[in-house]
């Protein structure tokens, strides 16, 4: 156990300084810490055959775009999953009369 220090005589100057060191010691403390986390993850990640960073794009969903239930008719690289925003192709097809079934992508 550290020694007990006198806190309240300690001058200004003193206490700012240990305060200064202690900030310091808890930054350095929580990289240590971790580091130390991301080393035994690596390694759990590791025994089970995989890296820690395919195993972190795994699980992530996010900027997931959904798998492509339209296609443009004459470009099919411009493809929409049918959520959010109609592409202006989809809708440009509709106001011309167009069914958007016409568009699916066949299965």
């Amino acid at each position: 156990m550290t020694p007990q220090l006198d806190l309240q005589s300690l001058p200004k100057e003193d206490l700012v300084a240990l305060s200064k060191k202690v900030d310091k010691a808890l930054a350095d403390y929580d990289v240590r810490k971790k580091a130390e986390a991301r080393a035994a993850a690596e390694a759990l990640a590791k025994e089970a055959g995989y890296s820690l960073s395919e195993l972190m794009e795994a699980g992530s969903t996010k900027g997931s775009k959904g798998t492509p239930k339209y296609a443009h008719p004459e470009n099919s690289a411009q493809t929409w999953t049918g959520r959010g925003r109609k592409p202006k192709w989809v809708e440009e097809h509709l106001a011309a009369g167009g069914d958007l079934e016409a568009l699916a992508i066949a299965k």
